[in-house]
């Protein structure tokens, strides 16, 4: 009995090995026809060994379809990987580029708060829904985002200056006027941040 155990796990290490070693190969193929920009090649690499419930390989082929234009395609493979891994962000992100050529806002600003889901901190995240709020005119909610952004890098550049323009939008000129100095210590000749003070005094 024990010898016929022994025997089928060697066959599915066997297996297991070879199907490995051709989906490292689908892979570097990708890898190497994605560094001279043959990415329909790139694709083609996965076309045998493609199974729906690998995490990397849609993950990798939202990336190549993206690279090639195909953006519909790009997000249904990056769709897929957030669905296999709903904890991660890194799909999420993913998402946006496609979604960002789609010029898809609304799309954009739900992926951004569910990434904030996640991980509710996120300065990148909280600064880029701050900034779809702040050309939508709606200054409160992207005062919002971006205290939350400059609260974690204070002396970040854009995180200053927008939020320094929100501020001023708001009509909190007293806090928009120290915002813009700030971003003057980062940028001393900076001609938003100038603008904004002369607009205050």
């Amino acid at each position: 009995m024990k010898s016929v155990i022994v025997l089928v796990i060697g066959i599915i290490s066997i297996n297991l090995s070879a199907q490995n070693k051709e989906l490292i190969s689908a892979f570097s193929q990708s890898y190497d026809y994605e560094a001279i920009q043959k990415y329909d090649a790139a694709i083609t690499s996965f076309n045998t060994v493609y199974t729906e419930g690998s995490y990397e390989m849609n993950l990798r082929l939202g990336w190549l379809y993206y690279m090639v234009g195909k953006n519909k395609e790009s997000l249904s493979y990056y769709q897929k990987a957030a669905a296999l891994m709903p904890a991660a962000t890194e799909p999420k992100w993913a998402i946006i580029y496609p979604l960002t050529k789609m010029e898809n806002w609304t799309e954009i600003e739900k992926t951004y708060f569910a990434i904030l889901k996640l991980d509710p901190k996120n300065s990148t995240a909280n600064y880029n829904l701050g900034m779809i709020y702040y050309y939508r005119k709606d200054y409160f909610s992207a005062k919002k985002h971006f205290d939350v952004s400059l609260n974690l890098a204070p002396f970040n550049y854009n995180s200053l200056l927008m939020s320094a323009w929100t501020n001023y939008f708001l009509g909190n000129k007293n806090e928009a006027s120290i915002l813009f100095n700030k971003t003057l210590l980062y940028s001393p000749n900076d001609k938003s941040a100038l603008e904004g003070l002369s607009m205050i005094k």
